[in-house]
């Protein structure tokens, strides 16, 4: 018995092992070399990466920009995850419904998903633009004066939140609706019987199922909140005033705009740090209200 579980055991870790090297490789390793960089001083005033400790943290800790961004990215997450998932979980029930159309319905909803985000941004960049845009049009034939969503800070960060949105609600969608399709009928067949209504179904059969469904769509959507900036390469750079500017963003501009890699290994490290956090936060705060079976 003991000699069969070891075979089996030792079959399990070599079938694992192509994935655990690649894991180590371009994860683990990359991870490590981030870590240890973070505490060196490695920009253009230094030759040769020069060890300074926590200071490039410190450094960050006084830092105003560090501080905007990280506020616009929470405003950001906390503008697009609910939002985009409450929007998902509503395509998902009425794509799920024995309609006419509904094969038209679905794609219609996931189809934002398969444009590329440099393309996406090209056509809200159209849509945002003063006098010419359609938003800008809609707006003068209900008399109201145009708005320049990309150029104003109160404004830019909430015109890039419906974006995503719409980009995404159509991804998260898919989950949700693999996760009805997979939902006994029986109990709704039982529901109906009974004469139960059909949002209290929602709420004490569908829902309550889709709990694990709905932990994996929230941990995908926040870390899309904070990895998702092709578009403001092509819309805003991170403006007016760093009021668009996200945390993967100012990583970006801190290593290649002004070649201050140690910095960006401590901006990195923030960000591995935050959302290792948020994925921990939900999955075992989430964990006791899941129905497996």
């Amino acid at each position: 018995m003991a000699g069969s579980r070891w075979r089996n055991n030792a079959f399990a870790w070599i079938l694992l092992l192509p994935s655990l090297v690649i894991l180590a490789l371009f994860t683990f390793y990359p991870i490590f070399l981030t870590l240890r960089l973070s505490l060196f001083q490695a920009d253009l005033a230094a030759p040769e990466p020069l060890f300074v400790g926590w200071d490039n943290f410190r450094r960050l800790a006084e830092d105003e920009v560090f501080k905007k961004v990280m506020g616009n990215n929470a405003i950001f997450a906390l503008g697009t995850v609910p939002t985009g998932i409450a929007l998902a979980l509503l395509m998902a029930v009425f794509a799920n419904k024995m309609m006419r159309g509904r094969g038209f319905m679905r794609t219609a909803f996931f189809y934002p998903t398969l444009i590329p985000m440099i393309a996406v941004a090209n056509i809200w960049l159209f849509i945002y633009t003063p006098e010419y845009g359609l938003v800008s049009r809609l707006l003068s034939w209900t008399g109201q004066a145009e708005l320049n969503w990309l150029g104003t800070p109160g404004l830019v960060l909430w015109a890039m939140i419906i974006m995503i949105i719409w980009k995404e609600a159509g991804y998260l969608m898919i989950f949700y609706l693999a996760g009805m399709q997979n939902i006994p009928k029986e109990l709704y067949e039982a529901a109906q019987m009974d004469g139960v209504g059909s949002f209290t179904v929602f709420r004490k059969i569908t829902f309550p199922l889709l709990m694990p469904t709905t932990l994996f769509v929230s941990i995908v959507a926040l870390t899309n909140a904070f990895k998702l900036v092709d578009h403001l390469m092509i819309m805003t750079r991170g403006g007016p005033n760093n009021s668009s500017n996200l945390l993967l963003y100012y990583i970006y501009e801190t290593a290649f705009s002004f070649w201050d890699q140690g910095m960006a290994s401590a901006l990195t490290v923030v960000m591995i740090g935050l959302l290792l956090l948020f994925a921990a936060v939900q999955f075992f705060g989430l964990d006791k209200r899941i129905h497996y079976h």
